[in-house]
């Protein structure tokens, strides 16, 4: 009985630990894995964000004349990049940090005020300073998914302040990719994404790579 009661008590305490794990959690410690595993090479491209950079799966092929290390983790926001900031920061010694985030920031919580997801890239942009207070950091613009028509007035309120802010940022640039993806008619190109209309097809990374390819640091 007392046995029983045991593997009870630690089968109740795994499970509200499991519960207890802030999220993303689980994504963090395979990095933390990995790393381990495959040693991250020193004075490569660190790239930053969410899905849009998870679903990246063949970026090196896009990038050949560049080392790149992929570290977006899907569904995350700004408020995760800074929650993970030392996670995400501290282990590698970048040339150069391309960060694509503050999409999802609006999705989970679409009362959130373009002020508020700016502050949150402003934030975050501080904590990369503390570690990198020199290197080339470049912003890639909040691309206007189809899937999230309702919340494209904040996406361009918010890309707006993220490129006043980092135009008077030495070693900053913000990468406008939303013209890009327009066609002739001045419309998003829906044929550039995948069926949900949110995370793109190879034709959508194609134009991301002519479009980021002049921003990205040589050694």
């Amino acid at each position: 009985m007392k046995k029983l009661f045991s593997i009870f008590l630690i089968t109740v305490f795994l499970s509200v630990s499991a519960q207890d794990k802030p999220a993303f959690w689980n994504e963090i410690q395979e990095f933390k894995t990995l790393n381990v595993k495959t040693p991250p090479p020193k004075n490569a491209i660190l790239l930053l964000g969410s899905s849009s950079f998870t679903m990246w799966k063949d970026v090196d092929r896009y990038f050949p004349e560049h080392i790149l290390i992929n570290r977006g983790f899907g569904g995350s926001s700004l408020y995760d990049l800074n929650f993970y900031s030392d996670e995400l920061l501290a282990p590698y010694a970048p040339r150069q940090i391309i960060i694509y985030c503050g999409e999802n920031d609006f999705a989970g919580n679409e009362n959130l005020k373009p002020k508020e997801v700016f502050n949150r890239y402003k934030n975050f942009y501080s904590e990369i300073r503390k570690y990198y207070p020199n290197i080339p950091v470049a912003y890639v613009s909040i691309k206007l998914s189809p899937s999230r028509k309702n919340l494209w007035p904040k996406f361009i309120a918010t890309n707006a302040m993220i490129k006043k802010f980092m135009d008077r940022k030495p070693n900053a640039e913000y990468i406008d990719i939303t013209k890009a993806m327009n066609g002739p008619n001045g419309k998003v190109r829906e044929d550039l994404f995948l069926e949900d209309m949110l995370h793109m097809k190879a034709e959508g990374y194609q134009i991301w790579q002519k479009e980021m390819a002049p921003y990205l640091r040589k050694p």
